[in-house]
Formats: C-alpha cells, structure tokens, sequence
C-alpha cells in the first residue's frame, strides 16, 4: 500500500502556509511555517521571475488539498472524477467526498489531533460503523451511520488526555456526538456552510480540465 512520507513541516513550508498536519505543533512556537516559511532550497525574497502562471496557481492548490486531507495523485484523481459525474457543484463534491473520509470524520469529531493521527487509529482498527471494525481510512462515510471508538481505545490514555476537551469541542452541522459516551452519528451531507468558501476549489476544477 502506498503511503505519503515527505516530512509533514517540509510540505506546509512548500505551500507557504499552514496546513495543519501536525496537531498542537501547528499552534506553537516550534511549527516550521512560524520560524521560517521559505520553502528548503529557496531563498528570502527570490521568488520566481514574472510571478507565477495561472497553470501554477492551479497546481499548487490541488497539492494543496491533497496534502491536507493526505491522499495520493491517483485517489485524488478519482474523487475529482467521482465529483464531476455526481449532479450538483464539482467544487461541492469533490470537498464532500473529502470531508466524508473516515480518517477525517474521526479528526472532525476531535478524536485524534490530526489527520495522520486520525488515519493511524482507523488503520490499527480502533474505529467501529454501525456496530463493525472498520480499518478502511477512505470509507465514504454515510447519512446515519454510527461511529464510535471501540472499547479498548477509549479507555486507552490517549483518549482520556483528549476526553475533557471534547465538550469544547466545536463540531461540524453534519456531525452529531454524545461526549459522554463517545457515540457520534453522521446527520447529513457536509452543507455548503459547512464546506466553506469553494472559490480557491475552482482552480482544481480548471487543472484537470485542461
């Protein structure tokens, strides 16, 4: 199975901006975007001649969403052409697609810190769906669909450390959770308030349909 193992820092320094990749370091003093943005092997203030061109701009938002949601080209590939078989908004679809990811529901509900962390426990087979352990991080999770930790890692002293924030925690309108009992369900399809603002999801639309 292929996997994503470029240095977490290194890609949000190649974006020149924070990607959120690394939990509570992202918010300290010691993420690498806050010492230095500049990219490895780029210097301070030597940006390319004439700016970059719109094929650019492009590409470097669709590394972008990738590298947040931590999938590969050809994965990335299909939900885009998933997206724009659906009816509806690509730009809508392809980030619903995303949003709806196991790995990412279980970081929406604030269960792992990341999204790494949140595909780590998936992986190890910590999560259960409507009652079953599913190991599977892309899982489209669906309408009503129940999820929940299994027993062991709830009471693991990774979840006791992340329990008490949880009643602070702040989640999405499409996510419902009882903190007390860690039972969460999905209540609908991520709404367009949900989604955000899709202009920048645009320019993704424009690069594959090149």
């Amino acid at each position: 199975m292929a996997r994503l193992t470029e240095a977490k820092c290194r890609k949000c320094r190649r974006m020149g901006e924070k990607l959120f990749l690394r939990g509570d370091r992202c918010f300290s003093a010691k993420c690498a975007v806050t010492r230095r943005a500049v990219a490895s092997g780029r210097r301070q203030g030597r940006g390319r001649r004439g700016g970059i061109s719109e094929f650019g701009r492009q590409l470097s938002e669709k590394q972008k969403v990738k590298r947040i949601y931590g999938v590969l080209e050809r994965q990335f590939k299909n939900y885009f052409e998933k997206a724009q078989g659906s009816k509806g908004d690509t730009r809508q679809n392809l980030i619903q697609l995303l949003e709806s990811r196991l790995d990412n529901v279980v970081f929406r509900l604030g269960w792992a810190k990341s999204r790494a962390a949140a595909r780590q426990i998936v992986n190890h087979g910590h999560i259960l769906v409507n009652g079953k352990k599913l190991d599977i991080p892309s899982y489209e999770v669906k309408v009503n669909d129940k999820i929940s930790p299994k027993e062991k890692i709830r009471k693991s002293k990774l979840m006791e450390e992340i329990i008490p924030s949880l009643k602070k925690h702040e989640l999405p309108g499409w996510l419902g959770m009882d903190p007390e009992t860690l039972e969460a369900k999905a209540l609908s399809r991520p709404s367009v308030e949900d989604l955000g603002d899709l202009s920048s999801i645009g320019l993704i639309v424009e690069f594959y349909s090149r």
